[in-house]
């Protein structure tokens, strides 16, 4: 039972500690890593919900920090399977350089009837969306809203100036009238504004020759188009490509494909790491199982002497190899989540979320570490149970 299982552990209290220290910190990596990883898989994962659903295009040449006329938004409108064009602006919403886990801290401005045709949609914790032509008000998303303290009502300058030394772009001051709900993907890192508020603040961080040559009215950062129902959106990405001079579309596959990459490649170094360090603490469980079974040759022997089957001493060593992983991983567990919790708490000021526990992860590390323990402990389990009990009785 689990008195006799906890008894046999306490005979080598310090090779046991040590057994499933090892296992401590294979679990403790693979909970750490994998919060990692899981993060970075639901920015990625959001990547794809925003670029699926429409054909991305930008300037040929990305002159000007890839700022584009919008004369182009006219001659894309006329290709063959185009349903809507929407010139987008994106500025930072900070003046100054701040490290960012994901997409940045941005300004978005949108012509009015996007969120008509996006798949994803928005919904709001506080106030409400941008009215059609609403000049000098924004709706913030949830990280940016805790990181500046703001809720609807309140006004926020953005580019959101430094808090000490001078901004290197102008500001302007606009009133929050939302607050978006957490997506756990990058609107939480958004303002949006008005298209001709965003055009603005555009032509406010351009180099100061080009500045005032233009009509922030006829900029853009980039156009997303949207196709009619039953459009390739690939193939209507190639089409604007041949039809339209000096642009770039790319169509949603090519992008996927990029975020789902990055992806596989991200987790498969983290899990790779974290699964080394489980291999060797599930080495040490085969080392430490095996010498418990020497020094109860003899144990042995007489249990099977009295009756005892082959089954109930097989059972007896997996039981308690499957112990060892089960205090470990529980362990490393509760120092993962501990670590976890005191980085991204450490981080929070800076808008910096690095790592996500999710239940899954959870479950998975656990049955990790209690499989790796019962496996570990499968061999020296199968040599117990094997055992003669003639010969185990005179093992000295």
């Amino acid at each position: 039972g689990a008195m006799e299982i906890l008894r046999n552990l306490g005979r080598h209290k310090l090779r046991n500690f040590l057994t499933i220290g090892g296992i401590v910190i294979g679990v403790l990596a693979l909970t750490t890593m994998g919060s990692l990883a899981e993060k970075t898989n639901l920015l990625f994962e959001g990547g794809v919900t925003f670029y699926k659903d429409h054909v991305t295009v930008g300037d040929a040449s990305s002159q000007f920090g890839g700022v584009m006329r919008l004369e182009k938004a006219d001659e894309i409108a006329r290709v063959d399977g185009v349903a809507a064009v929407f010139p987008v602006v994106t500025v930072s919403a900070k003046s100054d350089l701040s490290i960012s886990f994901g997409p940045p801290a941005s300004i978005v401005g949108v012509k009015d009837g996007y969120s008509e045709h996006s798949q994803f949609k928005l919904r709001y914790a506080q106030g409400h969306g941008l009215a059609p032509g609403a000049r000098g008000e924004t709706v913030v998303g949830a990280d940016l809203a805790k990181e500046f303290g703001v809720r609807a009502g309140d006004t926020l300058r953005l580019p959101v100036p430094p808090k000490e030394g001078t901004a290197s772009v102008p500001s302007r001051e606009f009133k929050v009238v939302g607050i978006i709900e957490k997506t756990l993907t990058a609107p939480d890192g958004f303002a949006y504004v008005s298209l001709a508020d965003a055009q603005s603040l555009l032509k406010d961080q351009l180099p100061p020759a080009f500045r005032e040559a233009v009509d922030p009215a006829k900029l853009a950062s980039g156009i997303d188009v949207f196709g009619k129902p039953g459009t390739d959106l690939d193939a209507l990405a190639k089409r604007i490509n041949a039809e339209v001079k000096d642009v770039k579309a790319v169509g949603p596959t090519e992008l996927v494909q990029a975020f789902q990459a990055g992806s596989a490649i991200f987790t498969g170094i983290t899990t790779g790491s974290a699964l080394l360090a489980l291999i060797v603490g599930g080495l040490s469980i085969i080392n430490t199982m095996s010498m418990a079974v020497i020094e109860r040759f003899r144990e042995i022997g007489l249990k099977k002497a009295l009756g005892a089957r082959t089954g109930h001493i097989l059972r007896e060593f997996l039981f308690e190899s499957a112990a060892i992983g089960l205090i470990g991983g529980a362990i490393g567990m509760l120092l993962g989540w501990l670590i976890i919790e005191l980085i991204n708490a450490l981080t929070a000021s800076n808008n910096l979320s690095l790592f996500l526990l999710t239940p899954r992860l959870i479950i998975i590390a656990a049955l990790f570490s209690i499989g790796l323990g019962a496996l570990a402990g499968l061999i020296p389990a199968l040599r117990a149970a094997r055992l003669d009990p003639v010969t185990a009785l005179r093992y000295q």
